[in-house]
């Protein structure tokens, strides 16, 4: 805590700010426009006394360190070690707690090396492996591409990776940090994580194994399963494959994105070496900005059903956060890319590659879908929820082109988008689509139009999972009713719940339904829980700030512990 303490005092939160805003003095603070969202009326403050920011527009606020890994896009050390640079003072000498992190992970990374290697001798040898091979074989998938992605299989046991590490050596706990084993419900022990699957390594860019995903090949649920967060692996910083491909991406001066590793591998096989897979279709900021180290257009290519394309307009709203260039590959028939490479080919794949559709025109098509455009409330509608997607550009200038192709686009006048665009308290189609976050919406849909995944997705839930939510109190009431073993009936929940979130509610649910899997309701689970972090760390803020002014230095230290605690779960989503 002395270091972060002595950065604080010398690092002034106005200097810093300043390299990313042009701030002028107001009384005893500074104002300018926000860095983190495109305004004309400045409304980003900068507390010196306090040393923290707020945008009064956005809601983004924070402290020095804050301001600096949202910006340059660093983890906490990270942060940490730009500023102690930046201010020439010297850091500490690696602590014990560090040196034992810094241990751990290297065991982790010899485990799961060792791992691998077992998956890839179970893939050679046996009855089982055997029959991998024949569904290798059946998929296409060639020798080459097996061995370039180090392909393997799980054994359908329920301790055969257990007992190879046992006779090894090799502690149960470790095991269960690895990820690799799960611990037994019923009986002490632990038992296999992965079982009877097609194993894909997950790679670091340095080419060390973090992570592992498998497809089933015995009919088990989910169809596929990856590596939980461990403290080598965080899913939402991580693109799969990006070790094998970043060259030929930095060649392209492009990337597709594809959601998983069958996916990938088929572009990868058939010649599109500058791919990636999200492993999931909750793509994350990180993932973008990690994409834009190697290329700055990101070619976005999901599954070609409802989900598929609802997924791609997801992660559309991250590129336009991110002044990333993005277009999206429509796939007929509803295929996946691996589907569709078995049956049209590389050269009907680049076919659909040269007709990706354009960011713009994709965001429309998709919010227009359904809609009667010659009325005019649904027009406005429509006009709405593109600005709203719009005003997440960061470059005025990029704003500015995109508004006349959406001008053009919607046969609307230039200028009253533009002025549509500076009002948003009157925009209420805007409002409206942003009551619920969007994995909160999709959240809700699913939990309460599919009752029957609920024990799959709440296994996962934390008990303040949906803190400062929206929809809190109606995910708390469908979890007290999943824990008691009782029915969640949806009038219930309406006579229960506030009248302004009963409107939003069924407005959520009376939207087209998209058949939903457990993946996806587990990537909004955990898009949730950064929410509520993030919520919480908020809450904490304001009160450190209110017992700075009281000068309980005994209570203020017990907070800041707690916020950097909070600080270590976000990093690590």
């Amino acid at each position: 805590m002395e270091i972060i303490d002595q950065i604080r005092g010398v690092a002034a939160l106005v200097d810093i700010a300043s390299q990313y805003t042009a701030l002028k003095k107001r009384g005893a603070k500074f104002v300018g426009l926000c860095p983190f969202h495109v305004e004309k009326t400045p409304s980003f403050t900068v507390d010196p006394d306090k040393q923290l920011y707020h945008c009064f527009g956005c809601g983004v606020g924070g402290d020095v360190f804050t301001l600096v890994m949202e910006k340059e896009n660093l983890t906490f050390p990270e942060a940490l070690k730009h500023l102690a640079q930046k201010y020439n003072i010297p850091l500490p000498q690696q602590s014990q707690l560090t040196s034992q992190t810094i241990k751990l992970e290297e065991k982790l990374v010899k485990i799961n090396e060792e791992t691998l290697a077992f998956f890839q001798k179970s893939l050679r040898e046996g009855a089982e492996g055997r029959k991998a091979q024949e569904y290798i074989a059946q998929r296409n998938i060639s020798p080459e591409t097996v061995k370039a992605l180090k392909i393997g299989y799980a054994p359908n046991s329920w301790d055969s990776l257990v007992k190879h590490f046992q006779s090894r050596g090799v502690s149960a706990d470790l095991l269960l940090k690895a990820g690799l084993v799960l611990p037994g419900q019923k009986k002490e022990g632990f038992y296999d994580r992965f079982r009877g699957r097609l194993m894909f390594p997950i790679f670091g860019l340095t080419g060390k194994v973090i992570a592992f995903g498998g497809r089933t090949l015995v009919g088990a649920e989910p169809k596929y399963l990856n590596s939980p967060e461990t403290p080598l692996y965080s899913k939402g910083k991580v693109l799969y494959g990006l070790n094998l491909t970043k060259d030929a991406i930095r060649d392209k001066n492009e990337l597709i994105l594809v959601e998983g590793y069958t996916d990938f591998a088929a572009l990868f096989q058939a010649g599109f070496t500058h791919v990636v897979a999200s492993l999931g279709t909750s793509l994350t900021s990180l993932q973008v900005s990690l994409a834009q180290r190697f290329a700055p257009r990101i070619i976005i290519n999901y599954d070609g059903d409802a989900a598929g394309l609802n997924a791609a307009l997801r992660a559309l709203s991250i590129c336009f956060e991110k002044g990333a260039p993005a277009s999206v590959v429509v796939l007929p028939e509803k295929l996946d890319p691996d589907g569709f490479m078995a049956k049209y080919g590389a050269d009907g794949y680049r076919g659909r590659l040269a007709k990706a559709v354009p960011a713009l025109k994709f965001l429309i098509t998709m919010r227009g879908h359904g809609r009667n455009l010659a009325v005019p409330e649904e027009k406005a509608g429509l006009v709405n929820e593109v600005l709203a997607e719009l005003a997440r550009m960061p470059d005025a200038v990029v704003l500015s082109e995109y508004l006349v192709q959406a001008a053009e686009a919607l046969k609307m006048d230039e200028k009253l988008l533009r002025r549509r665009l500076e009002r948003p308290a009157q925009a209420a189609g805007r409002e409206e689509g942003e009551f619920f976050l969007p994995a909160e919406k999709r959240l809700l849909q699913i939990l309460i139009r599919h009752p029957a995944l609920l024990p799959d997705i709440f296994a996962e839930a934390k008990d303040n999972h949906f803190a400062g939510l929206k929809a809190e109190a109606v995910f708390n009431m469908i979890l007290d009713c999943f824990r008691s073993e009782k029915d969640a009936l949806l009038e219930d929940l309406l006579q229960r719940i506030d009248p302004i979130l009963v409107k939003h509610l069924t407005r959520a649910l009376m939207e087209p339904p998209d058949e939903p899997t457990v993946t996806e309701a587990r990537d909004c689970l955990d898009a949730l829980w950064k929410s509520s972090l993030l919520n919480q760390l908020r809450a904490l803020q304001g009160e450190i700030v209110r017992v700075e002014k009281t000068g309980d230095q005994k209570r203020l230290q017990i907070l800041l512990f707690q916020k950097q605690d909070l600080t270590q779960q976000m990093l690590a989503l």
